[in-house]
C-alpha cells in the first residue's frame, strides 16, 4: 500500500496538470478566435489555394491555460513556488514579446534580444544549477558562463519553436513530442515538479492541436509558439535536463540554424521573396528550385517529392520522435554514469 501510495503522490500532480491544461485550454480557444476574427485579427493561410482567413493570436488561451494549471502544480509543490514563479514569468514576459510582435512588428533583429529578458527571473530567482550533466562526462562546473547560457538557450528555444511554425500543426505536434520527453526525463532526476510544468504544457498543447491540425482552425501566431519554445526552455533548465532537451528540440533547431545560414541573418518569413516552398495546382507543396531560397526543414522534406500539407507536419512528427527517443536515452545515460 505504501509504494501506491507514493506511486499516486508522485504522478497525480503531472496527471491532473495535464487534464487542467488541456482542459482549459480546449475551453478558451473558441471565445479566443471569436474574438480574434471580430477584430480582424487574422492571417492567411498560405499553403492552401484558397488561402482562407484563420484566426490569429489564439496562442493566447494556450498561455492562459497552461498558467492557470501551474496553480494545480504549486497545490502539491508549496516548496517549489519560486521555481513555479520563475517557470510563469518567464514564459509569461516571452508571450508578451510575442503579441507585441504580432500588432506592431517588432523586427526580425530586435525580438530575439527581447526574448533573451525571458530568462531574467530565472537569473534573479537563482533557481538554476551552473552544473550541467554530460553523457559520460557527469557533472560540470560553469559557473560564470552558464548565466550566459540561459539567456541564449530561452531565446534559441522560442526562435526555434517559432520558426518551425510554418503548417497546420507543424508546432504543436513537434512540441508536444518534444515536452513528452521533457517529462520523462524530468521523471528520471526526480524533479517531480518540473515534470507536472511540463505536462501542463503538454495538456497545452494536444488541446492547441486539435484545432491548429490540418486543416487549421486558429493559429498560434508569435504569442504562443515564442511562449511554447520559451516554456520548453525554462523547463529544461529548471528541471536539469539541459542536453536531453536540447536534442529534444533538434528538429527545430537546426531548422532555424540551416534558415539563417543560408539568408545570411536574422529575417522574418515575410521579407523573404524567394519562398522555401510552392503549391502546385493540385494542391501539393513541393521544394522551391531557387537557389536563394531558405533552405528549411520542410523544404528537405520536399527534396524527394511534393507532398500534401499534413504529410510533411507528419514527416516533422516523425523527426521529433527520433529526437525523443535520442533524449530519453541521453538522459538514461547521464542518470546511470
Amino acid at each position: 500500500m505504501a509504494g501506491e501510495a507514493d506511486l499516486l503522490e508522485t504522478y497525480l500532480p503531472a496527471a491532473l496538470a495535464l487534464i487542467v491544461g488541456f482542459a482549459l485550454t480546449f475551453l478558451l480557444i473558441p471565445p479566443v478566435s471569436r474574438v480574434m476574427r471580430k477584430y480582424g485579427i487574422v492571417g492567411t493561410d498560405v499553403h492552401k489555394l484558397d488561402r482562407p482567413l484563420i484566426p490569429e493570436m489564439c496562442g493566447l488561451a494556450l498561455v492562459v491555460g497552461v498558467t492557470a494549471s501551474t496553480l494545480v502544480v504549486g497545490f502539491f509543490y508549496r516548496e517549489s513556488v519560486v521555481r513555479l514563479l520563475a517557470f510563469v514569468s518567464a514564459t509569461l514576459i516571452v508571450a508578451v514579446v510575442g503579441a507585441l510582435d504580432r500588432l506592431t512588428t517588432i523586427g526580425p533583429r530586435l525580438k530575439p534580444i527581447l526574448t533573451t529578458l525571458g530568462a531574467v527571473p530565472i537569473l534573479l530567482l537563482s533557481v538554476y544549477s551552473p552544473r550541467p550533466s554530460l553523457p559520460f562526462i557527469g557533472v560540470t562546473r560553469l559557473t560564470i558562463i552558464y548565466p550566459i547560457l540561459i539567456l541564449v538557450a530561452i531565446a534559441v528555444t522560442a526562435n526555434s519553436a517559432n520558426m518551425l511554425d510554418v503548417f497546420n500543426g507543424s508546432l504543436t505536434g513537434t512540441c508536444s513530442v518534444a515536452t513528452i520527453a521533457i517529462v520523462i526525463c524530468t521523471f528520471l532526476v526526480g524533479r517531480g515538479e518540473i515534470a507536472a510544468l511540463a505536462a501542463a504544457l503538454l495538456g497545452g498543447l494536444i488541446a492547441f492541436h486539435i484545432y491548429n491540425r490540418y486543416p487549421a482552425k486558429v493559429f498560434l501566431s508569435d504569442v504562443g509558439s515564442l511562449y511554447t519554445g520559451a516554456a520548453i526552455g525554462s523547463l529544461a533548465i529548471l528541471g536539469h535536463v539541459e542536453v536531453a532537451a536540447l536534442t529534444a528540440m533538434m528538429p527545430q533547431i537546426m531548422n532555424a540554424f540551416y534558415g539563417l545560414a543560408k539568408v545570411g541573418r536574422l529575417y522574418e518569413r515575410r521579407e523573404i521573396s524567394a519562398r522555401p516552398i510552392k503549391i502546385l495546382p493540385d494542391g501539393r507543396l513541393a521544394a522551391s528550385r531557387d537557389p536563394s531560397a531558405p533552405i528549411t526543414l520542410s523544404r528537405m522534406i520536399l527534396a524527394r517529392s511534393p507532398l500534401k500539407e499534413y504529410e510533411i507536419t507528419r514527416h516533422m512528427v516523425s523527426l521529433s520522435s527520433v529526437s525523443a527517443i535520442l533524449a530519453i536515452i541521453t538522459q538514461l545515460l547521464i542518470v546511470w554514469r
